[in-house]
């Protein structure tokens, strides 16, 4: 089954949630996750991402970096930079944008719109 995979560059927990949103208030120029900025604002999930989320045009999980690396542990599995998402089908897993990728966005809907493009590709290359 075809499903996109996030993973934020952050770790799970309590105190790890406040203390990213406390980094986000203080300085959020050196807030090390750039996913976690498109989609999420100081204290919560912005809704347009939430909103696009909740649709059903592709199956998406979502991890916190320690998360996945104990779900998907394996020493065939890549070493990834992260914020990271990844494509999941009958192939494996493959990268779909990096970390750099996501430095190069200013906004969720430029995320939401790659996002929507890569879906489309999908099912026209699955059609083809």
């Amino acid at each position: 089954m075809r499903k996109l995979i996030f993973v934020y560059n952050a770790n799970s927990g309590v105190v790890n949630t406040w203390l990213d949103m406390a980094h986000k208030i203080v300085s959020p120029t050196t807030y090390a996750c750039d996913l976690c900025g498109l989609t999420h604002g100081s204290f919560s999930e912005k809704r347009r991402w939430k909103k696009f989320r909740d649709t059903d045009l592709i199956p998406m999980e979502f991890y916190h970096k320690d998360e996945f690396l104990k779900k998907f542990k394996s020493k065939w599995l890549p070493k990834y930079t992260f914020p990271v998402i990844l494509y999941s089908d009958e192939q494996g897993l493959q990268s779909f944008m990096t970390a750099t990728d996501f430095k190069k966005m200013a906004s969720v809907e430029q995320l939401i719109e790659k996002i929507k493009d890569f879906i489309v590709q999908l099912d026209t290359t699955v059609q083809d």
